[in-house]
């Protein structure tokens, strides 16, 4: 390494164990997933002055251990699983334990060249109720489903006690949620943006605020391939195959097609002209839902970006 090179770790994480490389070094740290084993890694990777670390989204495993490096002042970039198995097949490597992935995941860290800024902390914990939020309705479909198929009235009135109490758990998380993000000026007066947008409920604005703060910030189509709603090509010679959607994060696209379909069909009047428009076209129900999902996230950044509330007018703009 040059003298100015940017120094890059990767940390392979598992439950348990932790396995950390340095790029082009044969530097190598394996500690426990706990307290002691967070701190002795950041001494390590101060004494060997690493600037970037890379580590895979692993569904929540890594949230401790990001929040310390970055606490530590280190720029952490959290990859998806995806990305650091489509670099390792391009550079060839097929071989996989946690020594080797900590290696491809420092070597895929060095790689990337657009840093953004580290998430707004105060989210953390607006996203933890929020998806505690999503697995109650989630669950109240599923009871739903279970009271309707229930045969003796033991079983029903079990079944509509715990959809109740769920229910009463949905009501006082967001009641929660939507005064502790009030209490920040700066989001109240995201979310009544947000919700200026006809058809856009408060309940859906702090759900999409929440599951991409960056919205205002970013183009209209860097904020559909982040929900995983921008259409994809699938063309190759003389074949032009279906577009397609894909990736994103979905909770977020979830949360932005309950909306789109109430707004489009009984709200918003220009989303109700778009999708008739698409129907006439030849498109099929969901494909034109989706599109109006997508046309409707793309108003929600447009009012942000701006800073005003939702005007029909300039919208159709």
């Amino acid at each position: 390494m040059t003298k100015h090179s940017t120094v890059c770790a990767g940390i392979d994480i598992g439950k348990l164990k932790l396995d950390v490389a340095l790029n082009g070094s044969k530097a190598r740290l394996e500690a426990d997933n706990n307290t002691a084993g967070h701190d002795t890694i950041v001494a390590w990777l101060k004494r060997h002055k690493v600037d970037r670390i890379g580590v895979e989204a692993t569904g929540g495993y890594e949230k401790n251990l990001v929040r310390v490096l970055r606490r530590a002042g280190f720029v952490v970039v959290v990859l998806q699983p995806l990305q650091v198995r489509a670099y390792a097949q391009f550079r060839l490597k097929l071989a996989k334990n946690d020594k080797i992935d900590a290696a491809m995941i420092a070597a895929c860290v060095a790689s990337v060249e657009e840093l953004h800024d580290a998430p707004d902390p105060r989210f953390e914990a607006f996203a933890a109720t929020q998806t505690l939020i999503d697995q109650l309705n989630e669950d109240i479909v599923l009871y739903k489903t279970r009271l309707e198929m229930a045969q003796d009235e033991t079983s029903r009135a079990f079944w509509k006690q715990e959809i109740a109490s769920r229910k009463a758990h949905v009501r006082d998380a967001r009641k929660g949620l939507r005064e502790a993000m009030r209490q920040h000026a700066d989001l109240a007066a995201k979310l009544d943006l947000i919700a200026s947008v006809q058809g856009v409920a408060e309940k859906s604005a702090i759900a999409v605020l929440i599951r991409m703060p960056e919205i205002g910030m970013l183009s209209r189509e860097a904020v559909a391939a982040l929900a995983g709603l921008a259409p994809y090509d699938d063309d190759s010679g003389t074949r032009s195959g279906p577009r397609h959607i894909r990736g994103g994060r979905t909770r977020l696209r979830t949360s932005l097609y309950a909306a789109a379909f109430p707004a489009t069909f009984h709200w918003n009047p220009l989303l109700k002209t778009f999708y008739e428009r698409l129907r006439n076209k030849g498109k099929t129900h969901k494909m034109a839902l989706v599109a109006c999902a997508r046309k409707l996230l793309i108003f929600i950044n447009t009012v942000v970006a701006r800073g005003t509330p939702w005007l029909p007018i300039a919208a159709a703009n």
